[in-house]
């Protein structure tokens, strides 16, 4: 990504996401503690309230997008950001199921830095621990018993079951020899924009915004997961590990046909035949053959993907997704400071390096 314009108010975005982390804080550990023992602990864990051996700790909590946008738009809708911390709990928690999922779906032994859950606590507790995370997230928002959250909640599980259908879809890329870039943008919309079009609906719908308001704001969330992904996605292929917390050319390890990858392929030319060859080829091999790789041969297959133009068109969608998002606000009647607020917030994500 291009490096941070001067357009942004750096403090501000800094400020807004410190403020979808802590704001939420207090009635997010009320919720994991209620969870049976042993997974209200592997659950405070997998959040960095403490150490493996059960210590107070302060570890990386996340970057707090979701939360910091349901805070957001219920100041949207009119109302104090405190109306949308049942939602920005509940999102916060649909967010962490699925990444308790995922990484030990994926094989991934590192997050934020530090073993990931099921490396510690074992695969069972991972599972068990994001499921519980999953229905405490209804549970929130339910027992408010109120008509607005009964609409968010619709919201929320819609969002969830998106989300689960964009994570089966990954999974079953990564043993096709190809993917075309539109089945690529259906799986990235459901997995990473399902959840942030909910986050940023959802405190405007707490807050009590019609259903256009809501759907304004769910499409500039929508938006701005793809936005989201996509940056991920050049991340996970040339981020920095100190950054990112994973590891070199981390989603090329896991096999992941993401948007560099199938834009690559869909160019043509070269570079794009020579690596589908390599991808082919990668696809029959078993997973402790794919391990034995060295850095090598991860190297070539991402300058291939560079070559063929992969990266460039990846870093150009996040930027069209950016610009659509933004034009989506145009949709809900708000305070000129919190849509410049949502201005920002999306320019941060563009722009991102973790």
């Amino acid at each position: 990504m291009q490096p941070a314009s001067a357009g942004i108010d750096t403090a501000g975005v800094t400020a807004l996401l410190h403020r979808g982390r802590t704001l939420p804080q207090a009635e997010l550990r009320s919720a994991v503690a209620r969870l049976a023992s042993p997974m209200d602990t592997v659950a405070a864990y997998h959040f960095g309230w403490i150490d493996a051996e059960g210590r107070p700790a302060d570890g990386d909590g996340g970057k707090a997008v979701r939360p910091a946008l349901a805070l957001l738009s219920a100041e949207a809708a009119g109302a104090a950001p405190e109306t949308g911390v049942p939602g920005a709990v509940a999102v916060e928690l649909v967010h962490n199921f699925s990444l308790l999922h995922d990484d030990l779906m994926d094989g991934d032994e590192q997050r934020r830095h530090r073993d990931t859950v099921w490396k510690v606590h074992g695969p069972a507790q991972a599972i068990l621990v994001g499921d519980a995370l999953f229905a405490l997230a209804g549970e929130i928002l339910l027992e408010l018993g109120t008509p607005e959250a009964a609409r968010a909640t619709r919201r929320l599980t819609a969002a969830t079951r998106a989300l689960i259908d964009g994570q089966a879809q990954d999974i079953s890329f990564e043993h096709r020899e190809r993917v075309d870039v539109a089945e690529c943008l259906e799986m990235e919309g459901n997995k990473t924009g399902a959840l942030l079009a909910c986050s940023a609906s959802i405190g405007a719908v707490l807050g009590g915004a019609d259903e256009t308001a809501a759907d304004a704001l769910h499409a500039y969330g929508h938006h701005l997961g793809l936005a989201f992904q996509a940056v991920d996605d050049v991340l996970g292929i040339w981020g920095d590990p100190q950054s990112t917390g994973k590891l070199t050319w981390s989603d090329l390890r896991q096999r992941k046909k993401s948007l560099p990858v199938v834009a690559a392929l869909a160019a043509g030319g070269p570079a794009a035949e020579r690596l589908g060859e390599l991808l082919a080829a990668d696809a029959k091999k078993s997973a402790a053959e794919f391990e034995d790789f060295d850095e090598a041969e991860f190297a070539t297959r991402a300058a291939l993907i560079e070559e063929a133009g992969g990266r460039s068109w990846t870093e150009a969608e996040a930027r069209r997704r950016h610009e659509v998002a933004v034009r989506a606000l145009d949709g809900v009647d708000m305070p000129a400071g919190v849509r410049a607020q949502f201005t920002d917030l999306a320019d941060f994500v563009v722009e991102r390096r973790r």
